[in-house]
């Protein structure tokens, strides 16, 4: 065997390990996102080590490399002069951070590169196992979370039925960000477009049945957003960039011009209870993000606010500007108006439009519900680009 052979064969091995890693991790995904969301940190990261001889930095990925190298530095630095200092290495979010960046990013690139019969494969996979995944949600719905409940007493332990009930609702956040990308997936594998039903009917009445609005609301508004990316494949990307640079770097002087109108505690007398705290987060985070608005209070100093801020504000843009400050604001501005600039196309593709849905609906969940720094919502972050890999990758044969 030439060394040119050699160097093949490496290579068709490589892309073949890849797919197989990229089939098995999203066949483990609804099995995950029912039972424990959590462990999609150690999923996608278990996926990127795997698949570490695939990691690349293509030409067009160097700048939002950049910027995320950038932002990771910044993160770091400001820890200098945060006043939140970790007990140990597990509540380190800088150390966490500086894994997670390569090895999500490897997990993409294991996805861009498998074999295409595996690619196509996956495809098939994510997208009837998201059906799945939202069949098994409307079962929640039927028998009010007593299943989660009955699997949890017997596997791990007691728990409480409205405890029950929330982790369910955590799971049609997931659900809800899957189903625009299952969707695509299904229609670039020529899989029945049927299965979305389960996934939207499951993400839809899993969370209105538990309380949770969030997800009703993103099955919505990516409808809308995927219809209008596929209708206008170049403007749409680029109007959500502009959205989204918007909201990253705009987000305080909202709260703000609000509160100087003085509608903000009208309104926040008027809506419901958690909606009020969350209110009263974002007011107290602006306050105190006013004392250092260039440089933060420095990375996690979330945590050190309560009670006026209980672990984090609930929302990405005024946790980055009040830990890492105007700075971070920028770089997360930059890193999506990079991203979904890219999206944009001369003509409609629907498995574009689908990614475009998917980064709609990551954006609204973190404008509302999670933390920006919390390892399994970075993770399922990390997943969404594995399927966006997936689909823009060769057409399936």
């Amino acid at each position: 065997m030439t060394e040119a052979q050699a160097v093949g064969a490496r290579g068709v091995s490589l892309s073949r390990w890849c797919g197989w890693v990229v089939v098995g991790g999203l066949a483990l995904t609804p099995l995950l996102g029912w039972l424990g969301p959590m462990g999609f940190a150690v999923l996608v990261g278990l996926m990127g080590l795997l698949c570490l001889p695939a990691l690349r930095i293509a030409d067009e990925d160097r700048p939002q490399a950049v910027v995320l190298l950038t932002a990771l530095v910044w993160a770091a630095m400001s820890t200098a002069w945060s006043p939140y200092h970790p007990s140990k290495p597990g509540n380190n979010t800088a150390l966490k951070l500086a894994f997670e960046l390569p090895l999500f990013w490897s997990a993409m690139c294991a996805a861009r590169a498998a074999d295409p019969r595996l690619r196509t494969l996956a495809l098939k996979v994510l997208a009837w196992g998201t059906a799945l995944f939202g069949v098994l949600l409307l079962a929640e719905v039927v028998a009010d979370a007593r299943i989660f409940e009955t699997l949890h007493l017997k596997f791990y332990g007691p728990i409480r039925h409205d405890i029950s009930q929330t982790k369910v609702a955590h799971s049609a956040f997931v659900l809800a960000l899957l189903t625009p990308l299952a969707f695509a997936a299904a229609l670039r594998a020529r899989v029945t477009p049927w299965v979305v039903l389960p996934m939207a009917a499951g993400a839809i009445l899993a969370g209105l049945r538990f309380k949770g609005e969030a997800p009703a609301l993103a099955i919505f508004l990516a409808v809308i957003v995927g219809l209008a990316s596929w209708r206008w494949p170049k403007g749409g990307p680029r109007a959500l960039a502009a959205g989204a640079v918007v909201y990253w770097l705009a987000a305080p002087l909202v709260i703000l011009g609000v509160r100087a109108a003085g509608l903000y505690e009208t309104l926040q007398h008027r809506v419901e209870l958690s909606w009020s705290m969350r209110m009263d987060y974002w007011r107290h985070a602006v306050d105190w993000t006013l004392d250092h608005p260039i440089r933060g209070w420095g990375l996690d100093a979330s945590r050190m606010f309560s009670p006026g801020i209980v672990l984090h504000p609930h929302d990405d843009a005024l946790q980055v500007w009040l830990e890492l400050g105007g700075v971070g604001a920028v770089l997360a501005a930059a890193f999506f108006a990079l991203t979904l600039n890219r999206l944009a196309r001369e003509e409609a593709d629907a498995p574009t439009a689908g990614v475009v849905a998917a980064c709609t609906v990551y954006l609204l969940f973190g404008a509302l519900n999670f933390g920006v720094w919390q390892e399994w919502w970075l993770a399922l972050g990390g997943l969404a680009a594995v399927g966006a890999a997936l689909l823009r990758g060769p057409a399936p044969s």
